[in-house]
């Protein structure tokens, strides 16, 4: 990588219509891991979730001249293959592999996932010589069966179809993806590198997905590209197609779930903001003369779920808190992923009754407190420390108890404290930004009293 230049990526595959997979999922896999993309289109599909309608192949000319206008001017080092249908194709790709030095990782896409031939028959053979040519291939259960030879049913045979296929080929490195093994809870797939076996496993995402295996091995190059070893790389790309996979689209009426390669660029995204707004607003709030007498002896804390949130490592909140310093607000620590406990765990769970809730804080426990968040419009709930049940976590107990399901921010939930456990208002809202607007209004009617 030279000076501020990102590297460069190339994927050599057809285009899809409905831009789940093909040469669009690859680019945009790319962009979200710091990749500049390159692309060298071999077919135009008319395509969506319901079914392949038509292929049209470039011809070899055409897809020839993009090979030269890209690795004339770029540099290139690593590059994936994806649909190439037609013999002629290939035979240019090979080529110009074998001319340029390049790296290639073959995804030796034969079949879509909704069911059509991608590949013509006598173009088969050309494939098979392309994979020689591969630094790394990266067959599914059944592209690995028919690379093999050997019937596929459980992760042994993974191993071994990739031993063979190794052999075959005289490779360097086989990925067999299990993700089509039957009746397993697990999705495991299998890296062969030189002799070492690799086993990656992962729980089971349920459905239907278009483009998974574009976006896998687009990550892998990527990856590649970015100088990761073959087996960090592998375990790079498949952190980020599960997280791809368990964000994907509900687009299209076919039934397939869409690949989105782009949630983990969105949540970064988010994650920035949420972390830009909470610093903002805890700044804002330390500097109100009176929001000194809203912070509990614990502290304050604020937290922020981001999109797509299942756990403590989805929000961002002050990796120390607001305190008090004699008369005076203290703002200690910075905001970070998981930089909170108790109030980002209130705010998850209440994120989970209603996904508009995104934002918490916490302040101390006053009758007043609460009759004023009454009078300025805010949803008012409580729960009783005092029956928290054995081997619970007070926050999730606490909040599924109070608030109902259809509640909409902003909402407030109180409890009055227990043995060894100070009382508490906590205040949730859509954003930060909101939540800021009633923690002033509050510290201002407060201010408004002192006087």
């Amino acid at each position: 990588m030279s000076g501020d230049r990102p590297p460069c990526a190339l994927t050599i595959a057809g285009s899809d219509s409905g831009g789940g997979a093909g040469v669009q999922a690859d680019l945009k896999t790319f962009a979200a891991l710091g990749v500049h993309g390159l692309c060298v289109l071999t077919s135009v599909t008319a395509q969506n979730t319901r079914g392949v309608l038509a292929i049209h192949p470039l011809p070899a000319g055409a897809v020839k001249k993009q090979l030269e206008a890209v690795l004339s001017d770029f540099a290139v080092r690593f590059a994936k293959t994806g649909m190439l249908a037609t013999p002629e194709n290939i035979r240019v790709i090979e080529r110009a592999v074998t001319r340029h030095n390049l790296q290639l990782v073959v995804d030796p896409v034969m079949i879509s996932t909704t069911g059509h031939r991608l590949i013509q028959q006598e173009a088969e053979e050309e494939l098979l010589r392309l994979i020689e040519r591969s630094t790394l291939v990266t067959p599914n259960v059944f592209e690995a069966q028919f690379l093999s030879g050997i019937n596929i049913h459980t992760v042994k045979d993974l191993e071994r179809a990739a031993r063979e296929i190794k052999h075959r080929f005289g490779l360097g490195a086989v990925l067999v993806k299990g993700g089509h093994l039957s009746n397993r809870k697990l999705a495991v797939d299998v890296l062969l590198v030189g002799r070492k076996i690799y086993r990656f496993s992962s729980p089971r995402i349920a459905g239907r997905f278009h483009g998974a295996g574009c976006v896998y091995s687009a990550a892998i190059t990527a990856e590649l590209a970015k100088g990761a070893p073959m087996d960090r790389a592998v375990e790079r790309a498949r952190e980020f197609i599960i997280h791809a996979l368990d964000s994907a689209l509900e687009i299209g009426k076919g039934g397939l779930r869409t690949v989105n390669p782009l949630a983990q660029l969105f949540r970064r995204l988010a994650q920035l903001e949420a972390i830009e707004e909470i610093w903002t607003t805890a700044n804002e709030l330390v500097s109100h003369p009176a929001f000194v007498d809203l912070i509990p002896e614990v502290g304050t804390n604020i937290a922020v779920v981001l999109p797509g949130a299942h756990s403590l490592e989805d929000t961002v909140g002050l990796s120390g808190r607001i305190v008090r310093s004699g008369s005076k607000a203290v703002l200690t620590g910075f905001p970070q992923l998981g930089g909170s406990q108790h109030v980002a765990r209130a705010t998850l769970t209440a994120h989970h009754i209603n996904p508009a809730i995104r934002a918490g804080i916490n302040i101390c426990f006053s009758e007043s407190f609460v009759k004023k968040l009454k009078q300025m419009g805010l949803s008012v709930y409580s729960f009783n420390r005092n029956a928290e049940p054995p081997g619970v976590k007070t926050m999730e107990w606490g909040i599924r108890t109070a608030l109902p399901k259809n509640v909409k921010p902003p909402v407030v939930v109180y409890d009055r404290g227990g043995k060894g456990k100070e009382a508490m208002i906590r205040i949730f809202e859509s954003s930060v930004t909101q939540l800021k607007a009633v923690l002033l209004r509050l510290a201002s009617a407060v201010y408004k009293q002192q006087k």
